[in-house]
């Protein structure tokens, strides 16, 4: 054995024109990353870095650079997600006890432009061939893996069913988790009552409940729906954490930067049977919105306040967009930023989300105020809930975007969905209280659940 981290990375021929990832890549198990007709998808474990705390994201930065520095890396492919690729999940609060997480498979399958490759990584001495790296995905896709099948070792342990579990809208129960809907509006209320005082001027507060499956979750289904019918959002599986998210934290290609910043929510039923077209009413009602548009200059500001340290040119949307969703429209706004050369290096993935995490968007602002009235009104640790979850590449690519519309698998039976509203001046804890019912409804659909 040696402690030198060894990668050979060969195309592969796999057809990706039905739209998105091939759905035989998608196992229970699988780290995942997907959207469009691109993504990534990794198997087994080589090995991990946990932490906690506050400097769970420079802690994890060392880390990775320190396993890189020395690797041996065979790259016949050169794409952003070629070479070594960690998959992580940060938890949302420094005060956190859950676990912040890189991981690093056995073997990487990516999609990216119709090319597909694979990425064999490992810390034995012997030989890396390409007929090594084809057996591995023959290993790894053998059949009856394609469905959820038996898991492999090295994978997360969270318990998965085999097979395909046959929901309805009778197999799932859901219950409240850390507080019942009335107890939750009146901490947006109380939210409000602060924020009225002149106390911060934005809080985003969210609420979870249980889902129960007698049937049993299956993991792999649940990323090919959401990837499926969430085309525009990232699609993302780390270790029991599921979920298809629409907004990008940081994204990183060469010393290009992107976001896509998120604030402002139009719940899509509420379009039914009104005149004019849905998307007419999402202008008028959304874009027009003073109260929508107020919260989403206040989270675009933060993030490109936090990021203009690291930039040398920045530019975004002077008006934002609205984001068509299947359940929901959004406010959005895309963000784009030259890195800055700072002391002869341009910042990584993990240093940029340590300087942004957390936005406005998902915390509120001033950051330290709304961070500690979270703690108090939430009654809830939200763990990977709104936290970072992404990739990273040997070359300093990756993406790493917001847990949301997520939710983490519990057990075999029980998965903890969360949902969050940003909560400013004008809010009515009623009316948010619907908004996350709306964002509850990707993954309440993908597990079978209608309410």
């Amino acid at each position: 054995m040696t402690s030198t981290l060894r990668t050979l990375t060969v195309p592969l021929d796999v057809d990706s024109s039905s739209g998105g990832l091939p759905s035989f890549l998608v196992r229970d198990d699988v780290l995942c990353w997907s959207r469009r007709e691109a993504g990534l998808v990794g198997y087994g474990e080589l090995t991990r870095f946990s932490a906690t705390g506050p400097e769970r994201f420079l802690e994890a930065d060392i880390w990775w650079r320190h396993l890189i520095l020395e690797a041996d890396i065979t790259d016949h492919v050169e794409l952003p997600g070629t070479g070594p690729v960690a998959f992580g999940s940060f938890a949302f609060s420094k005060t956190s006890p859950h676990i912040s997480r890189l991981i690093l498979p056995e073997l990487v399958i990516g999609i990216r432009d119709g090319r597909a490759w694979a990425t064999r990584l490992t810390f034995d001495d012997g030989d890396l061939t390409e007929e090594g790296v084809l057996a591995a995905v023959g290993h790894w896709l053998k059949p009856g893996d394609a469905d959820g099948g038996e898991q492999a070792a090295g994978g997360p342990d969270v318990g998965m069913s085999p097979g395909l579990a046959a929901l309805d809208g009778s197999a799932g129960r859901l219950s409240s988790g850390s507080l019942s809907e009335a107890a939750w509006m009146e901490a947006v209320a109380n939210g409000v009552e602060e924020i009225r005082a002149g106390k911060l001027e934005k809080l985003v507060l969210a609420r979870d409940v249980v889902a129960t499956l007698p049937e049993g979750v299956n993991a792999a289904e649940v990323l090919r729906q959401l990837a499926a019918r969430y085309r525009e959002c990232w699609t993302y599986g780390v270790d029991g954490l599921v979920g298809a998210t629409p907004e990008m934290l940081i994204q990183v290609e060469g010393r290009t930067a992107q976001a896509r910043v998120l604030a402002g929510t139009l719940d899509r039923r509420d379009a039914e049977g009104v005149d004019g077209s849905p998307m007419e009413y999402a202008e008028r009602v959304l874009a027009g919105s003073e109260k929508q548009r107020h919260e989403h200059e206040i989270a675009i500001d933060s993030l490109t306040r936090q990021l203009a340290p690291f930039s040398e040119a920045m530019n975004s949307h002077s008006e934002p967009f609205i984001l068509e969703l299947p359940n929901v429209w959004h406010l959005a706004s895309d963000v784009k930023a030259e890195l800055a050369d700072i002391e002869g290096h341009v910042p990584t993935c993990l240093a940029l989300i340590n300087a942004l995490h957390p936005t406005a968007a998902v915390c509120g602002t001033p950051t330290l105020v709304a961070g500690a009235l979270i703690r108090k009104l939430e009654h809830l640790d939200r763990g990977p809930y709104a936290g970072p979850v992404g990739w990273l590449d040997a070359a300093g690519n990756g993406e790493w975007g917001i847990a949301l519309r997520g939710a983490v698998i519990e057990d075999a039976n029980t998965v903890r969905l969360y949902a969050g509203c940003g909560i400013v001046e004008g809010s009515q804890p009623e009316a948010e209280l619907a908004e996350t019912w709306a964002k509850f409804r990707p993954m309440l659909e993908a597990l079978g659940i209608r309410r």
